[in-house]
């Protein structure tokens, strides 16, 4: 057995979430947030057919996304206040860099369409990961905006394109508690 294997065990069992709240900077920098990527890249991907794409939201990027989204639920919200309005605008400005995954799953002759959805999704995992073995904490999120149009049309994503989440990056200013998580006994079957 490799020597390193139960250090990346112990790393991948005390892996969790930090909520974007919690994140502050720096976040990696261009060649770091590069070799995240390329990681995040590296998954199960039949037919090479790349059905995910990243988006990477930083700096005044997060803000003037974040005006989109404030406008957004504006209009779907009049009664809004303040308050509630700028938690809107600040969604994707809480961290200092924020990655989408976008899903371009779509009809092929040989490869599912779900395939290419769960590709999508292990993506954004190995980010998560990645970002997470960098020395730097995360958040996949998805919330109401992930879902509306005028959010993804700003983003630039194509109709058939669909978000897999926002992943948010940076630096844990305080170690979270971890959360429940499921018995064995009641998620494996053993046949």
């Amino acid at each position: 057995m490799p020597e390193s294997l139960p250090d990346t065990l112990a790393f991948l069992g005390a892996r969790r979430s930090v909520p974007p709240l919690r994140l502050e900077g720096p976040g990696p920098d261009p060649g770091s947030l590069d070799a995240i990527l390329r990681i995040a890249a590296r998954v199960p991907d039949h037919g090479k057919l790349a059905p995910w794409r990243f988006i990477v939201i930083a700096g005044e990027a997060r803000e003037r996304i974040g005006a989109v989204i404030e406008a957004a639920y504006r209009a779907d919200h009049p009664e809004a206040d303040a308050d509630r309005l700028a938690l809107e605008r600040g969604r994707l400005a809480q961290a200092p860099l924020v990655v989408a995954v976008v899903s371009r799953a779509g009809p092929h002759a040989k490869i599912p369409e779900w395939e290419q959805v769960l590709s999508a999704g292990a993506a954004t995992m190995n980010l998560c990961v990645a970002a997470n073995a960098s020395g730097f904490a995360t958040a996949w999120l998805t919330e109401w905006y992930a879902y509306d149009r005028r959010i993804l049309d700003a983003l630039g994503l194509d109709p058939r394109e669909r978000l897999a989440g926002f992943v948010h990056i940076g630096r844990a200013s305080e170690r979270p508690a971890d959360r429940p998580r499921p018995d064995l006994a009641e998620i494996v079957t053993r046949l």
